[in-house]
């Protein structure tokens, strides 16, 4: 049952990482980075409930209330304060964005089976699925022109490290989460201001339009 239930959210953590990839709506995109930090969650809680540490669950928890609600909930304010409900033609069309998605789950499998290797416990061996993520988050911070959409692709390759930090560890302790998680928080709240700053100046939040103005 725990390997079941371990790879059933890995699974839904990868899914939900691709599918951002697929869809263009911004309002769509913080969906599913709230449905990761739901999947996110319920890894840590799965590991916490394995491992019979109190502590780990409190962890989970924690990562839910700030990875699934809090942050989805500053970032639907944003996009409410930018207006902008699509994102603008990214650099790379969907049908090669799935590609890349494929070619990267392989590049991931590749280079994590040396830490694999080292101890291929059932929660090692599913490294390579939060590696796929933390590539794709890489991709879609480097193709996507909204920063909306960049901020998803640098907070997707967050929600990856701290998947592969809990799958290779026995825990992360609670300071060290709570600081990760403080930092994080405020890089939203930074966006959130910059987007209300940027629609009241500019009219917009597409990067390249505004590089132009600047040029």
């Amino acid at each position: 049952m725990y390997i079941q239930l371990l790879d059933l959210a890995c699974g839904a953590f990868l899914l939900t990482g691709v599918l951002v990839l697929w869809r263009r709506e911004l309002s769509a995109i913080v969906w599913l980075f709230a449905l990761q930090g739901v999947a996110l969650t319920a890894l840590v809680v799965i590991l916490g409930v394995r491992q019979d540490s109190p502590e780990l669950i409190m962890i989970g928890v924690g990562v839910g209330a700030l990875r699934a609600g809090l942050l989805p909930y500053l970032m639907r304010r944003a996009l409410v304060a930018g207006g902008a409900g699509r994102e603008t033609q990214p650099l790379v069309n969907v049908a090669t964005s799935l590609l890349v998605a494929a070619a990267l789950a392989m590049l991931a499998y590749a280079l994590s089976q040396p830490l694999v290797r080292l101890s291929p416990t059932p929660a090692t061996q599913t490294v390579p699925i939060a590696l796929t993520v933390l590539l794709i988050g890489f991709f879609v911070l480097v193709t996507r022109r909204r920063a909306l959409s960049q901020l998803v692709g640098f907070l997707l390759m967050d929600n990856a490290i701290t998947a592969t930090a809990f799958l290779t560890t026995s825990g992360v302790p609670l300071v060290v989460e709570l600081g990760i998680s403080l930092d994080v928080l405020l890089a939203v709240l930074v966006l959130q201001v910059l987007t209300t700053w940027m629609c009241a100046a500019f009219g917009g939040t597409d990067l390249d339009e505004l590089r132009e103005l600047h040029d």
